[in-house]
């Protein structure tokens, strides 16, 4: 297999059909997040070595707390916990949701770019992904429902046996921990081509998941050395979306603690209102960013299936003509 051809060509088709770095972007939701620290509304007040109590603001804000949770009943309470569970599952459902369109739409994008269509809308890719939203949202459910009954099975069991044996467990353990990451990686791979088997064969749940076994055994060289590949570039390229984020926070920290431990004058609150501001105007270039990494990558992946299960004939010596 040309890892060369693919690679490049993944490129082609994400650059010349922009608009699958949108459903790169649908492809991230639920898949990890950060989050943006801000100061407070009080930019007058400065810690020095003298304070030994919070800021008035804050303060208040947690005696209301206190004062809300004195007057409230026990069966409020049960309520109020039951409508954050409520909204908590709702989020997690539109961001599977969003995700689950996100991987369809790059995939039958990458299959409609690799044969050089001339446009490719979002509409049309969402329209003609419709038919595979259940299957590859109940793919994922059933790997996720897998995924929790193989770690009640193994994980509690293992962790009460380190507890009862004050650690040695543990260490005992570490073999088959070690085996556990390339294997975790492995079934990623087999997921990955079952997504892709369910979209562009039209397949089942239980079928892709057949088909992707069958197919990861017959390729599984290539397989795993495009999974070396893509895994070990989107490292190094999060690694360098990250660094602004670290340019941003660190100095924030830094002048957080100097701030409490020598006593200055700084001004903490606009230093962390700086610190916000900036990180809120890099978050839309870290999104579209992340979009187009993860349009790359579902290209990459889809093009290797394609180049593998259906590789292109080359081209047949021309005709002789006939003799008379």
């Amino acid at each position: 297999m040309d890892f060369g051809e693919i690679l490049t060509r993944a490129w082609k088709i994400i650059w010349k059909y922009k608009i699958l770095w949108l459903f790169g972007i649908l492809s991230s939701c639920g898949q990890g997040g950060g989050s943006t620290s801000g100061g407070g509304n009080n930019t007058g007040y400065n810690f020095s070595s003298g304070d030994t109590h919070l800021p008035p603001e804050v303060q208040r804000f947690f005696f209301s707390i206190q004062r809300f949770f004195n007057h409230i009943q026990p069966w409020e309470i049960i309520g109020l916990i039951a409508l954050i569970l409520l909204a908590v599952l709702i989020l997690w459902f539109v961001m599977l949701a969003l995700n689950t369109v996100g991987r369809v739409g790059l995939i039958q994008g990458t299959l409609q770019g690799d044969a050089d269509v001339e446009r490719l809308t979002f509409g049309e890719l969402f329209h003609h992904g419709k038919p595979f939203f259940w299957r590859v949202m109940g793919l994922y459910l059933f790997i996720g429902l897998v995924s929790f009954v193989l770690v009640v099975i193994f994980i509690v069991p293992a962790a009460g046996i380190g507890m009862l044996t004050a650690g040695i467990g543990f260490l005992c353990m570490l073999p088959l921990l070690c085996i556990l990451v390339p294997l975790s990686w492995i079934v990623g791979i087999l997921i990955q081509q079952a997504t892709i088997i369910l979209v562009s064969e039209d397949t089942g749940i239980i079928e892709s998941l057949q088909r992707a076994w069958l197919f990861f055994r017959k390729h599984w060289s290539n397989l795993l050395v495009m999974g070396l590949i893509l895994g070990i570039g989107s490292f190094v390229v999060g690694i360098v979306l990250a660094l602004p984020i670290m340019l941003i926070v660190f100095p924030a920290i830094i002048t957080l603690i100097v701030s409490s431990t020598n006593g200055s004058n700084i001004d903490v609150f606009s230093t962390l209102k700086i610190a916000g501001l900036c990180m809120l105007g890099y978050m839309p270039v870290l999104v579209v960013l992340t979009g187009i990494l993860k349009a790359y990558i579902y290209a990459g992946w889809t093009l290797t299936y394609r180049r593998l299960a259906h590789p292109i004939l080359k081209e047949t010596e021309p005709e002789k003509p006939e003799t008379v």
